[in-house]
């Protein structure tokens, strides 16, 4: 930041006021005469004094700083018979002691202080209420034409949105990829901003709003920048959380302001980001009666679609927690388009892939396509990392492109976290490939379970080891054989420990297999249906408490209900640990092979991992 001689003149002045009055009090010039007679450090106390007066003994006496010091010329015993200057400090009431000396015939002289001090101090009393105003004037000047800093705080209900007359985020639509309807959607909005008429000849209106909706990292925020790049209309962005404040009313004015602005300057976009800090359901009963946000978005309200409306403005708003805004907020004439904007597909992976493969060193032995198919899932923000992290593990190697080495490295960091120190040889060591290859074998011949990608040792994160399976591409629609399947599955790993070390030596590493296996089970007595029970959906998704939902945790059945469904999520486990272990037994040869290599190697590729176990069994057909 640049620092002008107001900011330094602003900032300083508390300093300078400070240090200015320390160095009039402690370090200016006193010019006193009393510092300048000849005497040495003799002091005597005032009882002392009267006492050499009566014995004859004082010869004169100097009175100096208005009667509270005196240099007194005495001799006697104490002082080895010579005359020698001794100073006393003078009670302030004695009016007697100028009697009784002058009775005395005591030489006397009085010497006024000559208060050099006096310009010191009126300099003071004058510069501190200068420097005060100046200071002032330039906060005052300050917030009159700033929107930041120091003098924000006279512009508090000022809007913060930054305003682009000509936006040049260096973003077009070409940019995005793997979102096409989004980008449909919105090429339409930009095309309605440049040749109106197309549309307003068959009676169309300009929408008011278009709310954006989807996971972290999906490309909204990109998606509106691509807009921003290519309306070429005055535009406004702004974050949501910056129009709420602790002060009620704040948030109201600043919308009232960002809109004031936008009417000036229509035909133009609002771009409002997280919109859920400021756009949450009203009438929680939580923070008080004049709640500060539910202020601000009853004027976002109104502002959007009130009596005075907002012709030429289109507001653009972001969101991944669509389920906790306002309905009023929602319905059509505020935002009148909702726009999914999802984890991309295959296609999807696939186009945003070779977006960020345009800057990058690529092994012309790399197939981009191959990358898509083993990360279903990621969003597009995850892909832009995945390519930026092989790109600095191969600068850290010291190569020159990115081979699938690094590619493969990167994803295993991005899923399961860093990797760990290599695990000693050891019987810690064979446990953990045994439960990993109990893992790979359930599902590799389980015709319903995902395939497997590999299996390795090596520690990544908190997992000593690690089985990668690569789900399919359909996750929406899962049948009660595939849920099943990933029951056991997951008990593959446990079932493997009992066979081969014996229940007593069974360890802690199955803990979060279990979570989940006790997960899927209960989703699919108390959600899906898929139990004794009946086609019965008995809870709900975990609700919010803060928005008043939910808080007091009742049940939607009865207790003699609550005891079926425990049973039935035990039948359900127990069913399926059974069949698992029976499987363990059957293929304990191969499983035993399988372990010697995946401890001598540390990891073995799925392909491998099936050609060895088809020397042995028959495993199913899985499309990839």
């Amino acid at each position: 930041m640049k620092l002008s001689w107001k900011n330094f003149l602003l900032w300083s002045l508390p300093i300078i006021v400070i240090s200015f009055f320390i160095w009039q009090g402690f370090l200016a010039p006193t010019n006193n005469e009393l510092n300048n007679s000849n005497m040495n450090n003799s002091r005597m106390t005032y009882g002392r004094f009267l006492e050499y007066m009566e014995m004859g003994w004082v010869k004169k006496v100097d009175i100096y700083d208005n009667g509270h010091t005196a240099i007194v010329e005495a001799v006697g015993p104490e002082l080895g018979n010579r005359v020698q200057k001794i100073r006393v400090e003078l009670p302030n009431s004695a009016p007697e002691l100028i009697t009784k000396i002058k009775k005395l015939n005591i030489d006397l002289d009085a010497h006024p202080s000559k208060n050099s001090n006096a310009l010191w101090n009126l300099l003071g009393n004058l510069l501190f209420p200068l420097f005060l105003i100046v200071g002032l004037a330039f906060l005052f000047r300050r917030s009159s034409n700033s929107n930041s800093g120091p003098g924000q705080a006279m512009s508090f209900g000022k809007s913060k949105a930054l305003f682009q007359m000509e936006a040049k985020t260096g973003v077009v639509f070409n940019d995005v990829a793997g979102i096409d309807e989004a980008k449909e959607e919105f090429e339409e909005v930009v095309t309605f901003l440049k040749k109106p008429e197309c549309f307003t000849a068959v009676g169309a209106k300009i929408p008011k709003g278009v709310l954006l909706i989807g996971p972290p990292g999906t490309g909204k925020t990109l998606l509106a920048k691509a807009i921003a790049g290519e309306a070429n209309v005055p535009f406004f962005s702004i974050s949501g959380s910056e129009f709420v404040e602790m002060f009620v009313g704040v948030g109201a004015s600043r919308v009232r302001d960002l809109f004031k602005k936008a009417k000036e300057n229509a035909p133009c976009i609002v771009f409002i980001d997280e919109i859920d800090a400021v756009g949450r359901q009203r009438g929680t009963g939580i923070g008080g009666g004049n709640d500060e946000r539910e202020q601000t978005l009853n004027q976002l309200l109104t502002e959007m679609d009130g009596f005075e409306g907002n012709t030429g403005i289109i507001v653009i708003a972001a969101t991944n927690r669509v389920d906790i805004l306002d309905s009023a907020l929602l319905r059509p004439g505020r935002f009148d388009r909702q726009v999914n904007v999802d984890v991309p597909d295959f296609k999807g992976r696939l186009a945003i892939l070779n977006v960020h493969a345009n800057n990058k060193k690529i092994d012309s032995g790399v197939s981009l396509g191959i990358i898509a198919r083993r990360t279903p899932g990621f969003s597009g923000a995850d892909l832009a990392n995945l390519l930026n992290e092989a790109a600095i593990l191969t600068a850290r190697k010291r190569k020159n492109m990115i081979t699938l080495k690094e590619i493969d490295a990167s994803i295993d960091r991005i899923v399961a976290g860093m990797e760990g120190n290599p695990l000693t040889d050891s019987k810690s060591k064979r446990l953990i490939a045994y439960h990993e290859i109990g893992h790979a074998l359930i599902g590799t011949l389980l015709a319903n379970h995902d395939l497997v990608q590999k299996v390795t040792l090596i520690p990544r994160g908190q997992a000593r080891g690690l089985t990668w399976f690569t789900p399919s591409e359909d996750q929406a629609m899962i049948s009660r054989s595939q849920i099943l399947s990933r029951i056991m599955g997951a008990l593959g790993g446990r079932a493997a420990e009992e066979v081969v070390f014996g229940e007593a030596e069974v360890t802690t590493g199955a803990s979060n297999d279990l979570q989940q296996v006790t997960s899927m089970a209960r989703q699919m007595v108390t959600r899906f249906g898929m139990s004794n029970i009946g086609p019965l959906s008995l809870e709900s998704e975990e609700l919010n408490p803060f928005l008043g939902r939910g808080m007091n945790n009742n049940s939607n059945y009865s207790d003699e209900i609550a005891i079926k469904i425990d049973k039935q999520i035990q039948l359900i486990v127990e069913e399926c640990h059974i069949k698992t272990v029976k499987m363990i037994k059957e293929n304990r040869i191969v499983i035993d092979r399988l372990v010697d290599i995946l401890i001598e190697q540390e990891t073995i590729n799925g392909d491998d991992f099936r050609a060895i176990l088809n020397q042995y069994t028959n495993i199913p057909n899985k499309k990839v």
